[in-house]
């Protein structure tokens, strides 16, 4: 059997209420099982969270890795996609 550590939680009565209610109704066993899901749950969307800075961090360092920085020149830019988006598919020009 896991290591089980008795803790102390308050909550507001408007959450107490729901918390009891489900117990209530049958949805959870008891109190302490409402709170472990919830707990559950706050930690994969913890765990989430960090896997999506990770992506976000490993996309700037590759965009920064690959070489391209400096001044833009926006008017060509927009040129060149306006080009590109007036040929048939497939088709760029060179």
């Amino acid at each position: 059997m896991s290591n089980i550590e008795r803790m102390t939680v308050v909550f507001p009565e408007p959450m107490a209420a729901q918390i009891r209610a489900a117990v209530k109704d049958g949805e959870y066993a008891s109190t302490s099982e409402v709170v472990r899901e919830a707990v559950r749950l706050w930690s994969g969307r913890r765990r989430l969270r960090d896997e999506e800075i990770a992506a976000l961090r490993r996309a700037w360092d590759a965009g920064k890795a690959s070489g391209i920085d400096g001044p833009h020149d926006m008017k060509k830019i927009i040129r060149e996609a306006m080009t590109a988006a007036r040929q048939p598919t497939g088709v760029r020009p060179e």
